[in-house]
């Protein structure tokens, strides 16, 4: 299939101001992230609360430019763009934010905001965007009728199904959907992810899929990328990461959410809180918190490496595929994990 967009060591450093006669510091929110999407594929973006999932959507988006980097998106470099192709890219890319009370107009009936993207960026006359626009609602499962009503008539799932319908207004060939069910109830978001994957089926879309809950992840992706602290942990197939994962984080992740894992996972704690981003471990950044972390981990940072067709920065990651969680490999010193009953996370 064809590849819409292609992300290469992808990095985003802030600088933070510290007073009027210090430096301001270095905070890494995204430290060097490769994927590629294809037509009709969801990758799915999961990690605790501050990992940099917002941050890399913001980027792909074309809402920041990346520090550091490439990124591809429908055949065209979006880093440094000239300016006739910006319009353009900007169409290919739309998004689908969190909250559907926030994200519309609450002045505008709900015709003027979805035709507001046909207003700026087509030719279209009035009769062809608001033929468009009730078109598009019916496509999402609500009636054309309502396009005369306002925001604040409808339920948070008909707003975000409002919200999605003007993501598709300008045909976009990426969705990037920013903890899109989240703020709606469990038996609304089985209906919001169903139309998605209709949507997604019929116009070949390529979605970047950022969550927290693993069981939707579950639910919508074909391709897993787990972060912490700005790092890929682990990214590969959605089977093999929820059946086995080769990192200690993702196994934590899976252990967290019960019913999620193809397995029976082992039960670790996490110790401590998220590590600050302005101060970094050394070595891997999982190793203040992570349970079998030896000396090397604390200096030497692993480098993603692929491992059983995923990428993995793990040193123990082949050690923990020969043997599983919940063993001790025969390894010399590969360390034994604590023995827990709960999984403890921050954020």
């Amino acid at each position: 299939m064809t590849v819409v967009v292609e992300a290469k060591n992808l990095r985003q450093v802030y600088k933070i101001r510290r007073g009027m006669f210090r430096e301001p510091a270095q905070l890494q929110a995204v430290g060097g992230v490769s994927f590629a999407i294809e037509a009709g594929r969801t990758l799915a973006v999961v990690g605790e609360s501050g990992c940099g999932k917002s941050t890399l959507a913001r980027m792909v988006s074309l809402i920041e430019k990346p520090t550091e980097g490439s990124l591809m998106l429908d055949g065209s470099d979006a880093v440094n763009t000239p300016a006739a192709d910006r319009k353009r890219l900007r169409q290919a890319v739309q998004l689908v934010f969190q909250n559907p009370y926030g994200s519309l107009n609450p002045r505008k009936k709900i015709s003027a905001v979805l035709e507001d993207p046909l207003a700026i960026n087509t030719t279209l006359d009035a009769a062809q965007r608001a033929e468009k626009s009730r078109a598009m609602l019916a496509q999402v499962g609500l009636r054309p009728e309502y396009a005369a009503r306002y925001p604040h008539m409808f339920s948070g799932g008909q707003r975000q199904r409002i919200a999605i319908a003007r993501a598709l207004m300008l045909n976009p060939k990426l969705l990037v959907a920013d903890e899109p069910v989240s703020a709606l109830d469990v038996s609304i978001q089985a209906q919001v992810l169903n139309l998605l994957a209709d949507l997604q089926s019929e116009f070949k879309l390529a979605f970047l899929f950022i969550s927290h809950d693993l069981a939707v992840v579950r639910h919508i992706a074909h391709e897993v990328l787990v972060m912490y602290l700005g790092h890929v942990m682990e990214q590969g197939p959605k089977d093999k990461l929820f059946s086995r994962p080769l990192h200690p984080y993702t196994n934590a992740l899976l252990a967290s959410t019960p019913g999620v894992g193809g397995r029976n996972v082992q039960r670790i704690v996490l110790k401590g809180e998220l590590p600050s981003p302005l101060n970094p471990p050394s070595g891997c950044v999982f190793s203040s918190r992570c349970p079998y972390a030896v000396e090397r981990c604390r200096a030497e940072r692993p480098l993603p490496r692929p491992v059983d067709e995923r990428i993995v920065a793990c040193h123990f990651a082949e050690q923990f595929l020969e043997s599983g969680f919940g063993e001790t490999p025969a390894t010399p010193g590969f360390p034994e994990p604590a023995a827990v009953d709960n999984v403890f996370l921050a954020g």
